[in-house]
């Protein structure tokens, strides 16, 4: 299979760095636009229904300025992420042959579209499930809300950016496949450890209630089966790929 030139040392840090260059000035100037768009993506927020309990109080100098910097600080990731994926491919395409160039360059936007449709679930689904149960939780013993914007803040951003993480799990299954590192009976042996690691990710990342916890735990035990729904499909693809270049050899 036909392979990009071989790089010396001297040219793989130059490479490295110029990539690094990328995705530092790529995350500067998207943090700058981040702060310039945060306050509209705070008004956005503030007008959804979620928010409707919370009065918008500071119970500290710093923590309007902590929400500002992590409102420009998630729109600059989003931004960056394909970009920084991207220049990944780029820094080690020389050491790939042309077809496995073409096989990994479609992760780049699967992966970003598994962060974004993570984040989506967390926000859209999650997020106002664990509020109103919670809300009623505190209704039931007659305690009185006064929540102010850096406990919303706090709580939606540690929900939303680790599930969103957890929904990359399909693609670095796939990714694993093609490397042969993983193959689906192997997965499939490993059924009732992951199940129990993924348990404890659940519980971790969520709320301390046994409602929460299910509705985390559920999402994260199906991505697991769609991994071993992915990894053998692509596992026979190149099976059948490989038996199909045979026979074309032998004629």
């Amino acid at each position: 299979m036909e392979q990009e030139p071989e790089y010396t040392l001297v040219e793989h840090l130059t490479e490295l760095r110029k990539r690094l260059i990328i995705v530092s000035v790529t995350f500067i100037v998207t943090l700058i636009i981040g702060f310039s768009l945060a306050p509209k993506l705070l008004t956005l927020i503030k007008s959804q229904p979620t928010a409707a309990r919370v009065e918008w109080n500071v119970f500290g100098y710093t923590d309007g300025l902590m929400i500002y910097l992590s409102c420009a600080l998630v729109l600059s990731l989003l931004i960056t992420l394909p970009i920084a994926l991207y220049q990944t491919w780029l820094f080690v395409k020389p050491g790939l042959s042309k077809e496995e160039s073409k096989g990994t360059i479609i992760f780049i936007p699967v992966s970003f579209l598994l962060f974004l449709a993570g984040i989506s679930f967390s926000y859209f689904l999650l997020f106002p499930l664990m509020l109103n149960f919670m809300a009623n939780i505190n209704e039931s013993i007659g305690a009185i809300e006064t929540y102010g914007m850096k406990q919303y803040f706090s709580f939606m951003f540690n929900l939303l950016i680790p599930v969103g993480i957890v929904f990359e799990l399909p693609v670095v299954i796939l990714f694993l496949t093609k490397l042969g590192i993983v193959t689906p009976d192997k997965l499939r042996k490993m059924r009732k450890i992951s199940y129990f690691i993924l348990v404890v990710v659940g519980v971790s990342i969520s709320p301390p209630d046994f409602v929460s916890d299910i509705l985390i735990i559920i999402p994260l035990l199906l991505l697991f089966e769609i991994s071993i729904w992915v990894s053998s499909v692509s596992l026979k693809r190149k099976l059948a790929k490989e038996k199909k270049q045979e026979e074309s050899l032998k004629e």
